[in-house]
């Protein structure tokens, strides 16, 4: 492994920061490392590219780490990955993906398909980054799905983000929750020149006190186009809350797209959404500290995607 993707692999799993435990790294269309666990199984498919993550019921306090990294120029994939947590688990999952692409040969791109099914009473906390970087002389393209299915009871925490780096991607997420089961979302978007940025998430609430909490935070600079679609449909007596709170600069573009279906008398359901600049004031506070404009304008832009 070279010191490109020992940096993108740092950038996209966080190793440092959880513990060691199952893994698969994924690099070039290929596998290029693996490790289970007694209570964690990583099995390659056998009808089409990717793995499916087997936990045990009742594993606790465990991690996965499934990076992927393309440094090949004009390498495309489309990898589906499916995990399985049964009953009564608390377990950290990391993905992502790293793209390099400098050769100028051609576009690359990665589709990552992940599907989670989630026993009852288990917790899950899901970590995405995606990151990319290049010489501008070809495309780095990123098109991530998640599908979550969440039984009784079930919680999961979702922590995605796309920081920079990606040139055009769509992302999609769609969930469905059963009863007493409890969503939560934070995702963050960075768009830089003319890059382009659409991010849909669906979430289904089909059981009577089932609750979902999404957050979307998104900054557009230079040239760039966000689009954001939050949709929550309640078809039980359940709590949905969506949240999109986005700063534009130079001659970006957001557009953010409320839906909210309530289905039963007893659903409650809430959209907020907010586009601004960044204020006038908070970059004259840091720039009275001794920061350039352009330094307080990444600090601000820093904590506002925390």
């Amino acid at each position: 492994m070279d010191a490109m993707q020992k940096h993108l692999l740092k950038e996209v799993a966080a190793l440092d920061a959880l513990p060691v435990g199952a893994y698969n790294i994924r690099s070039n269309g290929e596998k290029a490392a693996r490790n289970t666990t007694a209570n964690i199984d990583i099995v390659t498919k056998d009808d089409k590219p990717g793995i499916d993550i087997i936990i045990k019921p009742g594993t606790k306090n465990e991690s996965v780490h499934i990076p992927v990294i393309i440094s090949q120029s004009g390498l495309k994939e489309v990898v589906y990955n499916d995990f399985f947590i049964g009953e009564d688990c608390d377990v950290t999952i990391v993905a992502g993906c790293g793209i390099s692409n400098c050769g100028g040969i051609g576009d690359s791109r990665h589709d990552g398909i992940h599907s989670f099914f989630v026993k009852k009473n288990s917790k899950v906390r899901y970590i995405e980054k995606h990151y990319g970087e290049g010489d501008g002389r070809a495309k780095r393209l990123m098109n991530p799905t998640t599908v979550v299915e969440l039984e009784e009871g079930a919680v999961m925490e979702m922590d995605t983000s796309q920081i920079g780096g990606i040139d055009d991607t769509l992302r999609v997420t769609k969930a469905k929750l059963g009863e007493n089961a409890t969503l939560l979302i934070h995702d963050k978007i960075l768009t830089d020149g003319d890059q382009k940025a659409t991010a849909d998430i669906q979430v289904d609430m089909e059981g009577d006190g089932g609750s979902c909490d999404i957050i979307s935070r998104g900054v557009a600079k230079n040239e760039s186009y966000q689009e954001v679609i939050l949709g929550i449909t309640g078809n039980a007596a359940c709590n949905g809350h969506a949240e999109c709170d986005s700063i534009i600069m130079d001659n970006g573009v957001i557009l953010a797209t409320p839906a909210l279906k309530a289905m039963n008398v007893e659903a409650s359901l809430i959209h907020e959404a907010a586009i601004g600049k960044i204020a006038g004031d908070q970059l004259n506070k840091l720039m009275t500290l001794g920061l350039s404009e352009k330094e307080a304008e990444e600090r601000i832009i820093q904590g506002f995607l925390r």
